[in-house]
This record gives C-alpha cells, sequence and structure tokens, in this order.
C-alpha cells in the first residue's frame, strides 16, 4: 500500500512540476512575442503615415493612409532596383547551393570512397570559419578573376558560404533514405544520375524545405560580403541600399518612407517563413558522420 500511495505522490509532484514549467514556457514566449510583434507591427503603422504624424503621434493611427510611402521608397530610394538585385543574387546562390549541396550530401552519405572522412570533415571546419576573416582574401581573388562587383561574383561567394552548412544539414537526411529503394531503381534500368534526381532527392524534399528556407533567410539578409565586394551602387543588393538610404537623408529624413522600405525588406522573408514554418519545425535534424 505504501508502495502504491508513493507512486501516486511522484505522478502528482511530476504533473505539478510540468504544469508549472508549460506556465513558466508559455509566459515567456508571450513575452517574446510582444518583444517581437509589438515593433513589427508599429513599423507597418508608421510606413503609412507623414514624418510630422510619426514625430507627433508615434503610437497613433494614421490620419491618412499614406500608401504613396511605398512609392517613394520603391522609386526614390531605388528600392526597387535593389530588390531586383537582391533576388537575382539571392535566388541564383540558393539554386546553386541547393544543387551542390543535395549532390555532395549524397555521396558522402551513400557511398565509400577514399577522403570521404577528410572531404565531410573540411565541410564541417568550414562552419566554424567567421566570415569576416575571408573577406580581404575574397575580395583579390574576385578582383583577379575579373567578378568585384558583380552580380556573378557575389552569387559564388554566397555559394562557397552556405555549402558546409547544406552538407551538414542534409547528410543525415540521404543517410537515413532507405538502400533498398535505391537498388529498386537500379533494378528497373536507373542510372545513378536518374536515380538521384528521381527517387532519392524527392524522398529528401523535407530536409530540402527545410535548408532551403534557412539558407533563402541567410542570403537574403547579408550585408558584410555585399558591402565589401560589391562597391558598385547599380549592383547593390536590398540591404546595402537600405543602409544607404538611411545614412543619405541626416536630418532631412522621411520616416514613412524608410519604414516602407524596411516592410518591402522584410515582407519577401515573412511570407516564406509563414509558408514553410511547418517545414522548419519537423525537418531538423543533426548530421552525424557514421
Amino acid at each position: 500500500m505504501s508502495a502504491v500511495t508513493a507512486d501516486r505522490k511522484l505522478v502528482r509532484v511530476t504533473s505539478n512540476s510540468d504544469r508549472v514549467f508549460a506556465t513558466i514556457s508559455h509566459v515567456l514566449l508571450g513575452i517574446w512575442s510582444v518583444v517581437v510583434i509589438v515593433p513589427m507591427l508599429w513599423i507597418l503603422m508608421s510606413s503609412f503615415k507623414s514624418t510630422g504624424e510619426i514625430l507627433s503621434s508615434p503610437f497613433s493611427l494614421p490620419d491618412h493612409w499614406r500608401v504613396e510611402n511605398y512609392a517613394n521608397a520603391w522609386t526614390d530610394a531605388n528600392i526597387g532596383k535593389y530588390f531586383l538585385n537582391s533576388v537575382i543574387v539571392v535566388v541564383s546562390g540558393l539554386f546553386l547551393v541547393m544543387l551542390l549541396g543535395a549532390m555532395c550530401a549524397y555521396i558522402l552519405a551513400r557511398f565509400q570512397f577514399p577522403g570521404r572522412r577528410l572531404i565531410y570533415y573540411t565541410m564541417l571546419a568550414g562552419l566554424t570559419f567567421p566570415v569576416f576573416l575571408a573577406i580581404v582574401p575574397l575580395f583579390f581573388q574576385l578582383q583577379n578573376f575579373g567578378l568585384l562587383n558583380t552580380r556573378l561574383g557575389l552569387i559564388l561567394t554566397y555559394v562557397a558560404f552556405a555549402l558546409p552548412f547544406t552538407v551538414f544539414f542534409l547528410y543525415s537526411f540521404f543517410r537515413s533514405l532507405p538502400h533498398d529503394v535505391y537498388e529498386a531503381a537500379l533494378i528497373d534500368g536507373a542510372g545513378d544520375w536518374r536515380a538521384f534526381f528521381q527517387v532519392m532527392l524527392p524522398m529528401a524534399s523535407p530536409g530540402m524545405a527545410a535548408v532551403a528556407i534557412f539558407n533563402f533567410l541567410g542570403l537574403w539578409n547579408q550585408f558584410l560580403l555585399p558591402v565589401a565586394l560589391n562597391t558598385d551602387q547599380d549592383m547593390w543588393v536590398l540591404t546595402q541600399g537600405m543602409a544607404a538610404y538611411a545614412s543619405s537623408q541626416v536630418y532631412d529624413v522621411d520616416y514613412g518612407a524608410l519604414f516602407a522600405a524596411i516592410v518591402i525588406t522584410v515582407v519577401p522573408v515573412l511570407v516564406v517563413y509563414v509558408i514553410f514554418q511547418r517545414r522548419i519545425a519537423g525537418s531538423v535534424s543533426q548530421g552525424t558522420f557514421r
């Protein structure tokens, strides 16, 4: 009888502990949500105001919703041109890094060959290399190849720095795929290339989607590499254009247009995240070498 009573007390204590932990977690998450969401809503509301309204009544709704702020940001601040440059560079870099990263991770995970471990651990070492240490060598390297201040140079740089993370992330997905499916594809007459693109790659689509989202967020928000390697204003990406626009107005700041430009910058990231957030939550796994 005493053992049953002790078990009941243990279950009750465990249940109370779980309830307290859940309550604290929800409170902290609620506070964090307020800290993140309120500034975003304030920026969105301010993007429809005039500068006078923002300074005189920053927390009130606009007297007149000024949609022209977005037109001013898009044209006067050249946000449209920088936005297009960002789309070209990020989409191209993302396509290349996903293609090359998937192929490299697949080979490392599914095939045995000399130097396999060396390549894998070299990729892992790339994750620990700080970007700012490579700025000077990268500058002269791109200059020697004639790729400085070009979209192609920036795309290749993005691919190089995103590739280690992509291989590390996708390695475990390809490692966990059933080998029988690959053998069945070979028996049906598929070669290695066809088996990879038509059988194995679709099976790893959850991991591909998740790592593509992470890479998109990182490349879209990249600032240090474009500033150092892309000084031609016609080739500026969105982060460079935003920084230049915010600093060029000095005392005569059009805050409405500035906040509108911020919204234009943030919206693509939010759209991608909202659409694919379940992929991110369900696809994160560790890439361990076996």
